[in-house]
């Protein structure tokens, strides 16, 4: 089967359609809607790399793998971090692709203009910290936002300093810091409308994501 046969692409349809409708369904969790996504993908990467069904295959179960694994311990800490958050307007959820992840707006996280960790963060990175030097397999991934007021000279190295503080942080309380990653995207990304206070607010932000592979099993 080559890679611009109809049955190629009819396979490609059949598998991109059929995913993105589990995933649209209501009574999906994260993970299952994130998997059909990423078989339907892998399957479209698996057809144009091969020109065979089995390529297709390997592809789809690629896909379906993905690169993490919700297990036991994320679910563990998606409900511990739930609970440190209640009430603070910090948003804690799982991506399709099986990383829990924190948006901290501004109010939780940095005055306007300053790279410092607030009193309100503490305990929620202190709870996020904790237990994570057992976790050998996990990954902390940190992205710093600012709102567009100022210029990129400003705005790009402030928000790789908040993603800094936040390493540092997270670091000094035992998290291992060659697991961390750190990026700043500056106001490239925001999130609400710059044009009013409410909205700038909300793109002042510290994203940290929390990723988990799986143990590679000896032979």
């Amino acid at each position: 089967m080559t890679k611009n046969s109809p049955l190629a692409r009819s396979l490609l349809l059949t598998s991109l359609v059929a995913a993105l409708a589990l995933a649209g369904c209501a009574n999906m969790s994260e993970t299952q809607k994130g998997t059909a996504i990423g078989a339907g993908v892998g399957t479209l990467a698996g057809v144009a790399i091969g020109d065979s069904k089995t390529g297709a295959a390997i592809g789809a179960a690629a896909g379906a793998l993905g690169g993490y694994i919700w297990s036991k311990h994320m679910a563990d800490k998606k409900a511990a971090m739930e609970q440190a958050t209640a009430g603070t307007g910090v948003a804690v959820t799982q991506t399709p692709d099986n990383q829990l992840k924190l948006n901290i707006p501004s109010d939780v996280s940095f005055d306007t203009g300053r790279a410092d960790i607030k009193p309100n963060l503490r305990p929620i990175l202190d709870q996020f910290a904790s237990g994570l030097s057992s976790q050998p397999n996990t990954e902390v991934r940190i992205i710093g936002h600012t709102d567009s007021t100022g210029t990129d000279a400003i705005n790009d190295p402030l928000s790789m300093q908040r993603a800094a503080s936040t390493r540092d942080y997270l670091t000094a309380r035992g998290v291992d810091p060659n697991r961390v990653q750190i990026s700043g995207r500056g106001s490239h990304e925001p999130v609400a409308d710059n044009g009013t206070e409410a909205g700038r607010a909300r793109n002042r932000r510290v994203e940290i994501f929390l990723a988990e592979r799986a143990v590679a099993q000896g032979r």
